[in-house]
């Protein structure tokens, strides 16, 4: 039997901007890899070596992680990911499509079928900016209970940030000044200002923008053959983007003394990495923890701008599932890099899976120990 660790589920419509408090589980122990080992000296805080699991249901993909506490971090057991495109035309018509619904309950499906299998004892499932934005969000949700057992909390913006920044802090570099930390997701783009004098990094401003690679690409209609359509779609999009950044960005320090540390955790970065290795394939061990020079990363942006979606289809790392979608994500980074002027952009291949981990176990070797 599951226990599903997760508050009552919580609605928000659309973008979100304060500032908020210190993060309540700060992780300050490291991330174990796939390949890590338990260390033996483990039994005696972790005896039974319990099964966790994370489900991040977002507005493009379906994720799953299943891992167990080791000595520093946890150790991934499995792990599922599909894109299911949930906010599929979410856009224009307020609410998630019946094929929408359809595609991310079979991933759910799979979902439950691994919890089963690896005799997970304790999990969390969030679902993030489509049920937050549609109408019909609570049905879906509902659906997804009923057809599959697994109860989704539809989580806010502000835990949503909170949970980014859990699952990648550790990938920070070292520097002066705060570091701002961003995950572009399908339907939202969080961006997090995060303090790191202190033993672990402590969120003092934060942004949910509501333009991620799904809405923003279907809010631009345009011909994707047409050269000078997509110069001016890509201008859209970015315009779009730098106006719900402006007030965030105004309040953004810009100290001659700062680093300018720069941490992002998305498929849109990931993706853009792989170019930058010239990879013919993703990896993501050589992905999760690069750092890539801000050049690098807008000249990859321009790049694939100016290609057809029949050009970007056949460029390694990218494919048909997400020819569509990238240039959004690119429009996306451009702005970031716009307002908070780093030379190197850190690159996670982590996020609010593994931070929904942390919590998890933080949580119940804190209630062991009582």
């Amino acid at each position: 039997m599951v226990d599903e660790a997760s508050p009552s589920p919580q609605r928000n419509n659309g973008g979100e901007s304060a500032r908020i408090s210190r993060p309540k589980h700060a992780a300050t122990h490291k991330n174990g890899s796939r390949n890590a080992s338990v260390s033996r000296r483990n039994n005696g805080r972790w005896p039974k070596l319990r099964s966790y699991a994370a489900i991040d249901l977002g507005t493009n993909n379906c994720r799953l992680l299943v891992a167990k506490p080791s000595s520093d971090g946890f150790i991934v057991t499995d792990a599922f990911s599909r894109v299911v495109r949930l906010g599929e035309g979410l856009i224009e018509t307020g609410r998630i499509s019946n094929r929408a619904m359809d595609r991310a309950v079979a991933a759910l499906s799979i979902c439950a079928d691994k919890l089963r299998r690896r005799n997970v004892t304790l999990a969390r499932s969030v679902a993030t900016e489509a049920c937050r934005r549609a109408s019909n969000g609570d049905k879906f949700i509902n659906r997804v209970r009923e057809e599959t057992g697994i109860a989704l909390d539809i989580i806010t913006a502000e835990e949503e940030a909170r949970l980014a920044v859990l699952g990648c802090q550790i990938l920070l570099e070292p520097g002066q000044g705060p570091a701002l930390i961003f995950d572009i997701g399908g339907g939202s783009t969080e961006l997090v200002l995060v303090d790191t004098s202190g033993a672990a990094p402590e969120i003092i401003d934060w942004l949910s923008a509501p333009w991620g690679v799904v809405s923003l690409t279907e809010s631009e209609k345009f011909d994707g053959n047409d050269p000078t359509a997509r110069e001016l779609a890509f201008a859209n999009m970015r315009a779009r983007v730098m106006d719900s950044f402006a007030e965030f960005a105004d309040r953004l320090p810009m100290d001659e003394g700062s680093d300018f540390r720069l941490l992002g955790t998305s498929g849109t970065v990931t993706t853009l990495a792989s170019l930058h290795l010239k990879l013919p394939q993703y990896d993501r061990r050589v992905i999760d923890g690069l750092i890539v020079p801000t050049d690098s990363m807008r000249d990859i942006s321009a790049m694939l701008a100016h290609c057809s979606p029949a050009e970007r289809a056949e460029i390694p790392c990218i494919g048909k599932e997400r020819a569509d979608l990238v240039v959004g994500g690119c429009a996306i980074l451009d702005s970031i890099l716009d307002i908070w002027p780093a030379n190197r952009v850190g690159v996670a291949d982590r996020g609010i899976r593994e931070g929904i981990l942390r919590s998890l176990m933080s949580s119940n070797e804190n209630r062991s120990r009582r």
